[in-house]
């Protein structure tokens, strides 16, 4: 089940490589996620001292009242990866393309995080997906009214 999904993703990037990494997280902010609370907007990977942090994600507490003082909802979470997926993720950085987070979602009774290496669209390229994307919903419409 997908908790949180990064829907803008697919508009702003050309989306390249995806992988799977798991994210290190309060108790408060499992329950938050788990209950659809948090936001991925403008978040992104950075590399750091052979370690992965998704920053600028917002992930509220569950319950405000009851919150850690000095609990920040934005703060830097830690991706859990191998040495080899950061190696890989820091080469990629390196050539331009940007660290997207996709989805955050649950693998058994863990809660995982589909990043992806993404390179920026241009305008144009953003309005061609758009159009794409109108057209096949007209073309699906009309296939459905001569059902």
């Amino acid at each position: 089940m997908r908790y949180l999904e990064n829907k803008k993703a697919g508009l702003k990037y050309e989306l390249l490589e995806r992988l799977e990494a798991g994210i290190e997280l309060l108790g408060t902010e499992v329950k938050a996620v788990k209950s659809r609370r948090g936001s991925f907007e403008s978040s992104f990977v950075i590399i750091r001292g052979g370690e992965a942090y998704l920053i600028g994600a917002t992930i509220p507490p569950y319950q405000g009242t009851n919150a850690p003082k000095g609990y920040d909802p934005a703060r830097n979470r830690r991706l859990l990866l191998t040495k080899k997926e950061i190696g890989e993720l820091a080469g990629l950085e390196g050539k331009g393309l940007t660290i997207v987070p996709l989805a955050m979602y649950n693998k058994g009774r863990k809660i995982k995080l589909e990043i992806a290496a993404a390179r920026g669209k241009k305008k144009h390229d953003k309005r061609e997906a758009l159009r794409k994307r109108e057209d096949e919903r007209h073309i699906d419409r009309e296939m459905k009214e001569r059902r």
